[in-house]
């Protein structure tokens, strides 16, 4: 996986922890996000990226997506072609969990007021940081907006994400609900 794929997944898996931790409602989630990077050559990745999805033979394709199912996450789903599902327990929401289970990421601050949740994190894998702002629209539905700063051969490099999360049903089907580190 690529530095700024992986870069994106782990803010995808972010969009999912911070709607858990809101009294969201339990179940399938679909996150859909929209990322541009302050570099050309990542941004140029990125398209590429989606292409190549677009372009998989359906074993290809299917490889793939057993893989990320593996990690709790089912691709593609949505509108486009930046949308995962992810299955978030009644446990992971009452515990105000983070099911990111890749990259070592970490919740540094968080705070509400009304609608709005404002949280910081810091990830390991790779190493990264940023910020992010998610309104909740309804307990089904949140809209966000987040900025990650990591490097990229060794060069500084800041992403934003605008996106949005939507309940879909309270049965996860056969996506497995994320674990978080160490578990």
């Amino acid at each position: 996986m690529s530095r700024s794929h992986a870069v994106a997944t782990i803010a995808a898996l972010l969009f999912a922890g911070a709607a858990s931790a809101q009294s969201m409602k339990p179940g399938l989630w679909e996150v859909t996000n929209n990322m541009k990077s302050s570099n050309p050559a990542t941004q140029n990745a990125m398209a590429q990226a989606q292409a190549q999805m677009k372009d998989m033979s359906p074993q290809q394709r299917k490889m793939v997506e057993d893989m990320m199912a593996k990690q709790g996450m089912q691709m593609g789903m949505g509108p486009a072609a930046n949308s995962m599902r992810v299955c978030m327990t009644k446990e992971m929401v009452d515990r105000n969990e983070m099911p990111a289970q890749q990259g070592g990421c970490r919740t540094t601050q968080q705070s509400r007021s009304g609608n709005t949740l404002k949280m910081a994190f810091q990830c390991a894998n790779p190493p990264s940081s940023g910020e992010g702002e998610y309104t909740f629209v309804s307990p089904e539905s949140y809209r966000m907006r987040m900025t990650v700063r990591t490097s990229v051969q060794g060069k500084p490099e800041t992403m934003n994400m605008d996106g949005t999360g939507k309940w879909i049903s309270s049965d996860c089907g056969n996506i497995k609900p994320m674990r978080p580190p160490g578990k």
